[in-house]
């Protein structure tokens, strides 16, 4: 069984602490006592660590060892316009799971009025419920929860590979347009509203390059799209250098 792994600030002199919340789960719920192992991350490197000493809301830790780190398949950016923030924070659990680097809310054409100025208040939750999340996945480094930009904006952001999700009739499917190419790619997803993209957005896309796919003929709701995407991405650039992958000239 895999240890158990834990996010703290820093780790200074082979020594780091966990404190508050995660230090009482920690104690409460899986009763760490000193002597017992688990794994670290200051957001930089991974280290096996032992406690030293437990009180209510804090645990220390002596480092025994650093842990290989692994290297991202595909550095995901997912762009996803704001929704009501209960599915929402759906969207930065599984995104976290999934291994995307960066996450950023999108004020939409046809986003719901006000969740834009309302979302300022949510980043700091967005990015709790991250790290929790990366610490259940056993992520080596979190993710970035950004603030929310208006679409005009998210359209200006690069990657080598970008992604329209388009509910409308016609886009190619997903896999149908991935590349053949080596890892540690950046790629982007776009991925509209509730109410779909408005045709100014979807003109707008496309003028700035960004790729129309299509996820199939049902209509998704945007946190399922978002999630469906990044496992399509994840596992496709997640295959070693050089193996099949799908592609417009492969049968």
């Amino acid at each position: 069984m895999a240890r158990r792994r834990f996010f703290v600030e820093a780790v200074r002199g082979g020594r780091a602490e966990l404190v508050g919340e995660t230090a009482e789960h920690l104690r409460r719920v899986l009763r760490a006592e000193p002597a017992q192992q688990f794994e670290i991350s200051d957001n930089q490197s991974v280290y096996l660590a032992e406690i030293d000493a437990v009180a209510k809301d804090l645990v220390s830790f002596h480092v025994l060892e650093e842990l290989e780190a692994q290297t991202p398949p595909v550095h995901l950016v997912a762009l996803a316009s704001l929704i009501k923030f209960d599915r929402f924070e759906w969207i930065v659990e599984k995104a976290t799971e999934l291994g995307v680097e960066t996450l950023v809310p999108v004020m939409a054409g046809r986003s719901e009025k006000g969740l834009d100025k309302a979302a300022l208040k949510r980043v700091e939750r967005w990015r709790r419920i991250a790290v929790e999340s990366s610490q259940q996945s056993r992520r080596d480094r979190l993710p970035e929860i950004a603030a929310c930009i208006p679409f005009e904006e998210a359209l200006q952001i690069q990657g080598q590979h970008r992604y329209f999700l388009e509910e409308e009739p016609g886009a190619p499917p997903l896999l149908t347009v991935l590349p053949k190419n080596t890892r540690g790619d950046r790629v982007c997803l776009l991925a509209g509203p509730e109410g779909g993209w408005t045709s100014d957005e979807r003109k707008a896309a496309a003028a700035s390059g960004w790729q129309p796919v299509s996820l199939g003929p049902q209509i998704l709701r945007t946190e399922t799209a978002v999630i469906a995407a990044l496992a399509v991405l994840g596992s496709a650039w997640a295959q070693e250098k050089g193996s099949p992958r799908l592609s417009r000239e492969e049968p």
